[in-house]
């Protein structure tokens, strides 16, 4: 049985400027795989290896094509860093279950129960308990599923989820972002925490 899980997310962190690149290069109604070869030839990222590169347009693409025509023009011609680093997280929890769900189950509960810190072992924990009733989580090797966990952590701390020491940061996001979000799907901003449909 196939699994649920697309897991991977195990390259990079939030790309925020990459991704604003990569959507500034797209055209309307292009396919992406198109975006992603002009990308390549106009060096959107800086990474010196042409594997490394697609592999890393290839992440970015799988997360901007996650957000809705006007958030996409919301990333490029209004949203300050911190909107855009909010919607690059939202697109993220989109493309990835398993994210989403961490950030609802996990993140978002413990702020609800007063434990603002985030141990590494609380993703230790989740992933085990998904590995259950996923054999293809359970095959994945302890060395990738520490590299998962560093990545996640390194995006929610530039997402402004947690902070530089773990601690769970309550989300402030304008009411245009919020309303922005809320329009595709309310249960979109529960992966911020602290906040409630």
């Amino acid at each position: 049985m196939p699994s649920t899980y697309r897991m991977s997310f195990s390259t990079g962190g939030l790309f925020v400027n990459e991704s604003v690149e990569v959507v500034r290069l797209h055209q309307p109604g292009e396919a992406w795989p198109d975006t992603i070869a002009r990308a390549m030839a106009d060096g959107a990222t800086s990474l010196p290896k042409a594997a490394s590169n697609r592999r890393t347009l290839r992440e970015i693409t799988n997360r901007v094509s996650c957000l809705t025509d006007d958030e996409r023009s919301f990333l490029l011609d209004e949203a300050d860093r911190p909107e855009r680093e909010a919607l690059l997280w939202v697109a993220t929890c989109r493309a990835y279950r398993f994210v989403r769900e961490f950030a609802v189950e996990v993140v978002q509960e413990r702020l609800a129960t007063y434990r603002n810190d985030l141990p590494l072992d609380a993703f230790d924990r989740f992933f085990a308990e998904k590995a259950e009733v996923d054999a293809s989580l359970a095959k994945i090797s302890q060395s990738t599923r520490l590299k998962l966990r560093q990545i996640l952590f390194r995006m929610m701390r530039e997402a402004g989820i947690i902070d530089p020491q773990d601690i769970i940061r309550p989300a402030y996001l304008s009411a245009r972002l919020q309303e922005l979000i809320a329009r595709n799907d309310p249960n979109d901003l529960l992966v911020f925490p602290g906040l409630r449909l």
